[in-house]
């Protein structure tokens, strides 16, 4: 597995006011400075390890700032664009500290730092994400990192996922059996801790991921509820890529002296210079032949298309997988399971296409994303900056490219005044237009369809494993094979006989005659019994005349 390239540092800047209550730590990136390794920095031997069979060495800017302070029992607030490491800049130190505590509870020697007491089976760490799909992903890094630390009662460290979405059973159980490290998103884990079954009075670190996000999403009063569940002595990061206002007082509410720590590159603005971006101003009904041929740009790999509703991604990813591409869908209106099922999909490239919502733009950390299709214009330059973030990560190139309506240019005027990209008025662009094609690498003969959908290609192919007539191998002029001639015979009957015996038939015999008459018990014939007539329903003079006729 190829091993990361380390980027350097060339500037920190420290800035600290009397009256202030955090202090600033600011780093910008260039090729003077050698990034430090894990084990340099004092991270323990089985994180290393672990850490090396993931291809990863030494650390990011934000990860090289936040070790040695997290590693202290610090409280920090990290602040990096999407894509810079975030998440092993908190999970490496909580890793770290939980399980590096020796002796037992009652022992006077015994670190007296928060977040350090023996694991014995009740969560000692808790991450709070605001997405599923988010609380997945953090999950997943923390067990690939954390797999040689020993746990409670001789067991590994274990990390376990609460959201919503799932069985309340399975997770309780989980819980019940012990739990070291808890990833939840907070609805699921205000609900377990009122019911008892999640204990928080234990947990020394704590940790807010993507906490503007959370603002956003309404779930502020939800934290500060969980917040007060935790013990005072505790140690709180707090990591998100923007820092607006309500997350500041957040921070200075709940955090003791935290140190602010930014991770820049020189000249940085909000987004990855490694990504390049392409803004359209395009016509609603032409937008799914644009994305069908930016999909056959050369070089293309994972591709990440997003919408603002959930109806749009639903009709974006149904019409692409009918022009014959392999798509998956996340959005709210698909189940848990059915949006996790999509995302391993994607992960492990049987889909190469991801068409999702903006919640789904948190938590998909997938380094091998090329492109990023913004299929509507975001709603502000925040959700844009998340949006793009999906690729370009982890040292990569990225492409990202932004579809502008007509009634979205005031919105993105907003959003490139904000971010200054300096593209106020997106060219005008239609899928046939020669700088689409001649800027994003899109070779000149794509059509809006690569293959027949799914569905034709399945039938079409038990159609030619079908045999055909006579030897079996003879093709029709459409190429399929021919079915062959049914053998099996069929007869007609009427009145219990053959088509052809009741033809030959006298005329003026009926079915009525071919009974024999019944006899009485004395061998006599009985009388023929006289045959109802069915009586009409719809009323009037017919049914009358009817009526007479039968009564007389």
């Amino acid at each position: 597995m190829p091993t990361r390239k380390a980027r350097a540092l060339s500037k920190i800047t420290i800035d600290h006011e009397d009256d202030a209550s955090e202090t600033t730590l600011s780093a910008q990136l260039d090729t003077t400075h050698t990034a430090p390794s894990f084990a340099e920095l004092g991270v323990r031997d089985e994180i290393v390890r672990a850490l090396a069979e993931l291809g990863i060495e030494r650390t990011f800017a934000i990860q090289e700032l936040t070790l040695p302070l997290a590693l202290a029992g610090d409280d920090l607030i990290g602040q990096a664009r999407t894509g810079m490491g975030k998440t092993f800049g908190f999970g490496v130190p909580l890793l770290h500290r939980i399980s590096s505590a020796t002796g037992s509870p009652d022992d006077a020697d015994v670190d007296a730092r928060p977040g350090t007491a023996p694991l014995d089976g009740t969560p000692r760490a808790l991450v709070i994400v605001p997405t599923r799909e988010l609380c997945i992903q953090v999950t997943e890094d923390l067990v690939n990192a954390g797999k040689y630390l020993p746990g409670s009662n001789g067991r590994k460290l274990s990390v376990l996922s609460i959201y919503g979405g799932r069985p309340y059973e399975t997770q309780i159980e989980a819980l019940q059996r012990g739990v070291d490290v808890i990833v939840g998103t907070p609805g699921r884990l205000l609900d377990l801790a009122k019911q008892g079954h999640l204990i928080l009075g234990k947990v020394g670190v704590l940790v807010l991921d993507e906490a503007d996000e959370m603002l956003d999403l309404g779930f502020l009063p939800d934290i500060e509820r969980i917040l007060q569940m935790v013990p005072d002595a505790r140690q709180t990061m707090l990591f998100s890529a923007t820092m607006p206002g309500p997350i500041i007082t957040l921070a200075r509410t709940f955090l003791t002296q935290p140190t602010h720590i930014r991770a820049e590159e020189p000249e940085s603005s909000a987004v990855h210079d490694r990504t390049s971006q392409h803004i359209y101003r395009a016509h609603a009904l032409d937008k799914a032949e644009m994305v069908a041929r930016i999909l056959q740009a050369e070089g293309r790999g994972a591709t990440m298309i997003f919408t603002r509703t959930k109806r749009t991604a639903q009709k974006v990813a149904d019409e692409l997988n009918e022009r014959g591409f392999s798509v998956g869908a996340v959005h709210g209106d698909l189940g848990q399971i059915a949006r996790e099922k999509a995302l391993k999909a994607f992960r492990t490239g049987k889909v190469d296409v991801l068409v999702a919502t903006d919640v789904a733009a948190r938590g998909i950390d997938i380094d091998d994303v090329t492109h990023v299709v913004n299929y509507q214009c975001p709603e502000d330059e925040k959700t844009y900056v998340h949006r793009i973030g999906r690729t370009g990560r982890a040292g990569r190139t990225g492409t990202a490219v932004t579809l502008v309506d007509w009634d979205d240019v005031p919105r993105w005027q907003l959003i490139d005044k904000a971010l200054d990209l300096g593209v106020p008025d997106p060219v005008e662009t239609y899928s046939s237009s020669e700088h689409l094609y001649a800027e994003l690498n899109i070779p000149t003969d794509a059509k809006g369809t690569v293959r027949k959908p799914r569905t034709e290609r399945a039938q079409n192919v038990s159609t030619e494993d079908a045999p055909a007539a006579g030897d079996g191998t003879a093709a029709s002029e459409g190429g399929a094979a021919e079915r062959p001639r049914r053998t099996r015979t069929r007869k007609r009957t009427r009145g219990g006989r053959t088509a052809e015996a009741a033809s030959t038939a006298p005329a003026d015999t009926s079915s009525e005659a071919v009974a024999p008459e019944p006899t009485s018990p004395s061998g006599d014939a009985a009388p023929a019994r006289r045959r109802r007539r069915r009586r009409r329903s719809s009323g009037g003079a017919g049914a009358d005349a009817t009526t007479a006729a039968a009564s007389e």
